[in-house]
């Protein structure tokens, strides 16, 4: 008897999809092969189907990084800057270049009319995470304003070099981005 994949199997096999994909080229058939599901299941879960079920992917995956990210940043903010660079590294590393963001996926893309809910989550990771980061900075003695544009920085330019590996199908761009972000963390906090 085969097993049909559980809600949370579907959503991080949905989230690994759109990584690789993307929200338009990935079918809600698509998103539930990817789990192994059949795709009533899929509806049965997400009733609202492909958004609900990216929506839900996007945080997830958020909730992922910022998990690991929150966990490094109590070591301090070199710390959680190495750690978001590693699940980074990773992720393109352990797919062989073919898998990026899914969360950075999501928000490149037009979304369908009247249906902004994947793009919106994107929106609130990208600030979760840059919030944690800020958080970090400032608990180290940064000034807040500068926190707030150093945590924006890291993220953009991280999400930004994931996309430069993938097309190179090399991580030194990872290397050489994550050097100059420890010069901006270092730089941001007192001396």
């Amino acid at each position: 008897m085969t097993r049909t994949p559980s809600r949370g199997q579907m959503i991080a096999g949905a989230a690994e999809l759109l990584g690789r994909r993307g929200l338009r080229a990935a079918s809600i058939r698509q998103l539930a092969k990817s789990s192994g599901a059949p795709l009533g299941s899929t509806y049965h879960y997400f009733p609202d189907g492909k958004s609900q079920l990216a929506t839900e992917a996007v945080q997830f995956a958020g909730d992922l990084t910022a998990r690991v990210l929150a966990a490094e940043l109590r070591q301090g903010p070199i710390a959680g800057l190495r750690a978001f660079v590693a699940v980074w590294r990773r992720i393109v590393t352990d797919s062989d270049f073919r898998a990026g963001c899914p969360v950075l996926a999501v928000s490149v893309e037009e979304p369908d009319e009247g249906d902004d809910a994947p793009v919106r989550a994107a929106a609130a990771v990208f600030e979760q995470w840059r919030d944690l980061l800020a958080r970090s900075l400032v608990e180290h003695g940064a000034d807040p304003e500068i926190a707030a544009r150093t945590g924006t920085l890291i993220v953009a330019a991280l999400e930004g070099t994931v996309a430069i590996c993938r097309a190179q199908r090399d991580t030194r761009a990872l290397d050489h981005t994550a050097a100059a972000l420890e010069d901006v963390v270092t730089a941001a906090l007192p001396h």
